[in-house]
């Protein structure tokens, strides 16, 4: 089971169509900002940190880049070959690889355990951005992917954040700049209880090892000039 076609063409229609400047995409955060705070919350629960790392929905590569300079492998996929190619542009020292792939396939993840063994994995805002038939099979090839060493860190958006976008979204000049493409293109963003994702997360076969609140950065900017936040959830899992 992958995803539609029509998903994966939404994507695509919104990466083809994103301005190429750093931060221009709502969740392009600097990885200081970003990658550097889940890495504090995540390298505690490494086993086995020199395994390679997966960066899943890495989008144009900003964190992927970053992730590259801390670990000895880092691959970034993502469903769209528009932000693939652009995440490649983006790494000319090829300091990390990238690739096309439907993580909701789990064939797809499992044939990339194949070649890479256990890994760990890297996951921001992906589950919510899929499709509720697609947010088990996604886990569950996570859980394939991390094999009996590797660990995940995934970070999703809170219940809380609902309120937050919709105000955003139904403002008096409509969405912020940043958020409307996102909302044009069809990929507005789901939303998932916080229970069910842990609820996913065991179904796949996998512990949750630690979990918290930490705000989300967004790029966009509120009229008095300061980061739009969203409220967010993170967590750690692995086999026990």
């Amino acid at each position: 089971m992958g995803v539609t076609s029509r998903y994966q063409q939404a994507w695509e229609g919104f990466w083809g169509e994103a301005p190429p400047e750093a931060g221009a995409v709502l969740w392009d955060s600097e990885p200081a900002l970003t990658a550097g705070r889940h890495l504090a919350l995540f390298e505690p629960y490494l086993t086995a940190p020199g395994l390679p790392l997966v960066d899943l929905g890495c989008g144009n590569g900003t964190q992927t880049r970053f992730l590259a300079d801390r670990f000895p492998r880092v691959l970034g996929v993502d469903l769209s070959a528009a932000a693939v190619a652009r995440a490649r542009a983006g790494d000319p020292a090829g300091q990390a690889e990238f690739r096309q792939l439907d993580a909701a396939e789990r064939s797809e993840l499992e044939q990339l355990h194949a070649e890479l063994g256990d890994v760990n994995v890297y996951m921001r805002g992906v589950l919510h951005q899929c499709e509720p038939a697609d947010r088990q099979p996604l886990l569950d090839g996570i859980a394939a992917l991390v094999g009996e060493r590797g660990r995940a860190f995934a970070v999703e958006l809170a219940e809380a954040a609902g309120p937050v976008l919709r105000g955003l979204a139904e403002g008096a000049g409509g969405p912020p700049p940043k958020l409307a493409p996102v909302f044009a293109h069809g990929i507005a963003p789901g939303e998932v209880a916080d229970a069910d994702v842990a609820a996913f997360v065991r179904e796949a076969g996998l512990t949750v090892f630690a979990n918290g609140e930490l705000p989300l950065l967004t790029t966009e900017r509120a009229a008095d000039g300061s980061r739009i936040e969203l409220p967010s959830r993170w967590l750690v899992a692995g086999r026990s």
